[in-house]
């Protein structure tokens, strides 16, 4: 963005208000701003509306303005990056920054940096600023659905119609919870990985974290960390290591130009769809070895509950573990019910070609893992997918001119 142009964001009351690029920003524009902004006004029907303001949403909004289209994006949120500044306190992306940029415009770090979770949402909000992106804060989306005008969204502020939609909320949406996790101990403390921000979370006395991919073990390591005196056990199948460094580089050096960009229908990449639904992702060798070193106890599988207590798989058969505090880092399940006449496979993820639905003309979806390719829910991955719903878009636009 050059300087003299303007950017700005729509509040939740619609107040436009602009500032000027090399001029001092005002309050509401400001990072770390507690408030809200606003920006010119939106129009009554857009042609694109994107719903959520995360990667994948401001990759579509990015793309779709290059190609003379300018979409209202919708977000829940207060601020861009919110949903990345809500996570746990000590959160830092396995990605390295130089693949934590969204087109065009690189992540402002060293290359091999792991980003914390406060520094991607700032960077997102300067994203959004930058490319002057109308992203309307504080608009929750009730409900999609086809009419003869068009899509029609039901928001929180009021019906919106479109003549196409792009759904960004992400891979990850309804925390996923065993069934037995309503039999333990009412007076253990219970909360989801996505409700997790410090030792503050828990109750005092030992823990157990259900879950050993990447962040159960960040998490497990973090409290024990914080708290030395009490026992921390981290629950569930080994997953496997993968290293953070090779042949001296890092790993995503190699893994972005080969595996990353592996089309998830090729043989390669169904084989690793495969191995990632059966055992998870790998963990990577230096959160494992911090975890070691922080003296976290591991264990088999949580299998059942006794007494009000966990029961996980042991070297020698079963252990009840007496805990006050249960993260459960078990991951999250799909819903796009509110999206109606949607075709669902029966995994429950969107029947699409590429991230256009064509069951359902107008409508597309992105930032889903395994979308495309095996980096499609990546930072550094969604643009692609995004260019491509963009030039999607444009086609039927002009098809419809």
């Amino acid at each position: 963005m050059a300087e003299g142009e303007v950017f700005g964001f729509l509040g939740p009351n619609g107040a436009g208000k602009t500032t000027t690029i090399g001029a001092p920003p005002p309050e509401w524009a400001r990072p770390r701003a507690a408030g809200r902004g606003g920006m010119t006004a939106v129009a009554e029907s857009p042609t694109v509306v994107v719903i959520g303001a995360g990667q994948a949403g401001l990759s579509a909004g990015y793309h779709l303005k290059r190609r003379g289209i300018d979409p209202v994006i919708l977000t829940a949120d207060e601020r861009v990056g919110d949903s990345w500044r809500q996570r746990w306190d000590t959160l830092r992306l396995f990605t390295p920054a130089f693949y934590d940029g969204l087109p065009g415009m690189i992540f402002p770090a060293h290359a091999e940096h792991l980003p914390t979770k406060d520094e991607i949402a700032d960077y997102l909000e300067s994203y959004a600023e930058r490319f002057a992106l109308l992203v309307r804060l504080g608009t929750q989306v009730h409900a999609v659905r086809r009419t003869d005008a068009g899509l029609l969204l039901e928001t929180s502020l009021g019906p919106l119609t479109a003549q196409h939609v792009v759904v960004a909320t992400g891979a990850f949406r309804v925390p996923r919870l065993p069934p037995f996790a309503a039999e333990l101990d009412q007076n253990i403390r219970q909360l989801h990985s996505s409700q997790y921000r410090n030792l503050g979370s828990l109750h005092a006395g030992d823990a157990l974290v259900v879950g050993a991919g990447n962040s159960g073990t960040q998490i497990a390591t973090d409290i024990r960390g914080a708290d030395p005196a009490r026992r921390v056990w981290l629950a569930g199948r080994d997953t496997g290591r993968i290293p953070r460094r090779l042949f001296g580089r890092d790993i995503f050096r190699w893994l972005v130009p080969t595996v990353l960009r592996l089309p998830v229908d090729s043989r390669p990449g169904q084989f690793i769809q495969a191995r990632a639904a059966g055992r998870g992702d790998p963990v990577f060798a230096d959160a494992h070895a911090r975890m070691l070193a922080a003296s976290v106890e591991r264990t088999g599988r949580v299998v059942s509950v006794q007494g009000g207590q966990p029961v996980v798989q042991a070297d020698y058969g079963q252990a009840t573990l007496d805990v006050r505090s249960v993260v459960w880092c078990t991951g999250y399940r799909q819903d796009f019910s509110w999206i109606e006449g949607l075709p669902i496979d029966k995994h429950g993820r969107p029947i699409h070609r590429r991230g256009e639905v064509l069951e359902m003309p107008g409508v597309y979806v992105i930032g889903l893992h395994f979308l495309h390719r095996l980096s499609s829910a990546l930072i550094g991955g969604v643009g692609a997918d995004a260019a491509f719903v963009a030039e999607r878009i444009l086609a039927r636009h002009r098809s419809n001119d």
